[in-house]
């Protein structure tokens, strides 16, 4: 037995066949690990729930605001946190109505609103 594997071994061919089917191995394996989470996601791709729509809706009407993006997080189906991303003007007063009125509709602390202008231009 011994000497059939080394007679094996010692072809050139059969080694790096050999060694080219255990990479193909490899590299199958490691696809199944690695690569079957992120192909799953398509990235950039959210759809946003009902109730950040209506707030997103409600925050459009604010003058100056042209459209608003929101997301809320949520621990046990509560929220707990928000963030607006905005385009339109900006300034301290946007912002701070921006904050209060969606604090107020999720029943959220001022500090738990998180809110951005968008870098679009």
């Amino acid at each position: 037995m011994k000497e059939s594997l080394r007679k094996i071994w010692e072809n050139k061919t059969a080694r790096i066949l050999l060694v080219a089917f255990v990479a193909l191995v490899l590299l199958v394996g490691s696809w199944f690990v690695f690569g079957t989470d992120r192909a799953d996601a398509p990235s950039g791709s959210y759809t946003p729930t009902a109730q950040e729509e209506r707030i997103g809706a409600l925050l459009s009407e604010i003058d100056g605001i042209e459209s608003v993006s929101v997301m809320i997080s949520e621990e046990n189906g509560v929220p707990v946190g928000a963030v607006v991303i905005f385009d339109g003007e900006d300034g301290i007063l946007v912002r701070l109505k921006i904050t209060r009125i969606t604090a107020n509709a999720l029943n959220l602390a001022d500090n738990r609103i998180h809110v951005y202008p968008s870098d679009k231009k």
